[in-house]
């Protein structure tokens, strides 16, 4: 069993890893021959080398940091997000008058946006979070909303016909057919967050790792800004890959019900 899942996850992302490999050696190679300046574009070794160094300040005071403000700002995302997407798939009225309101939310530049946050929230945690919030709301609003909406017409058509209420179609039918799309966005929603809250850190902050590479770059240290970005890259994607278990596994229960 453990030698297939090996097997099955080197064909699954074995080229990727080659590949990987491959672009850090050319890049590592196009630096050290000078092609690219080092304070343009430092090399992967002196970004690692700038990692060690910086180590405790890193993982001790702003990866926590901006780890926090991700989760807050994910939990509060998804708990509203879902009870509005709900909310809207019952009321229709409530959609209409919502939903425009969801689109325009997205139209409005973070950076713009931010400094407003700042002057409400002061340099505060909170300022981050809610730059966080209207990065992170809208995918679990639309993804719970049309998950909802996708689907089922025959299998509630029957349930009506058994006698079967609102909420009885809603719980046995509409939620886990929406499953798959919640899920989704949920996925799509945890790494906004970290690009939310890098944003409000690099706005206006006194720690975190927008913060640390709004900081090292005023200094002219490219390696340190490498640094915090292979940072949060490797947030997103631990968070990403979190969900995505969640999910393998909400939809393997879902399948033997």
């Amino acid at each position: 069993m453990k030698t297939t899942r090996i097997k099955k996850w080197s064909s699954d992302y074995g080229w990727f890893i080659i590949v990987v490999i491959l672009l850090v050696g050319i890049w590592q190679w196009i630096v050290d021959r000078g092609i690219i300046p080092a304070f343009i574009l430092p090399s992967p070794s002196s970004i690692w080398g700038s990692l060690l160094d910086n180590r405790e300040l890193l993982f001790e005071e702003h990866l926590p940091a901006t780890l926090n403000e991700v989760l807050i700002g994910f939990a509060i995302s998804v708990t509203a997000g879902t009870l509005l997407g709900v909310g809207m798939h019952f009321s229709r009225p409530l959609e209409k008058v919502l939903y425009p309101f969801l689109v325009i939310s997205q139209t409005i530049p973070l950076i713009a946006i931010s400094p407003i946050f700042i002057m409400w929230f002061g340099y505060s945690i909170w300022s981050k979070i809610a730059v966080t919030i209207l990065t992170a709301f809208f995918p679990i609003v639309v993804s719970t909303y049309d998950g909802l909406k996708s689907g089922g017409n025959e299998y509630r058509e029957l349930l009506l016909t058994m006698g079967a209420n609102r909420w009885t179609i809603f719980k046995k039918i509409q939620v886990p057919l929406a499953l798959p799309s919640f899920l989704s966005g949920l996925k799509m929603s945890v790494v906004y967050c970290v690009v939310g809250a890098t944003i409000g850190e690099w706005l206006g902050a006194s720690e975190g790792l927008g913060y640390f590479s709004r900081r090292m770059s005023g200094s002219l240290q490219a390696d340190a800004v490498f640094a915090a970005i292979f940072l949060l890259s490797s947030l997103g994607i631990v968070l990403f890959l979190i969900i995505s278990l969640l999910e393998r596994q909400l939809l393997k229960n879902k399948s033997h019900i």
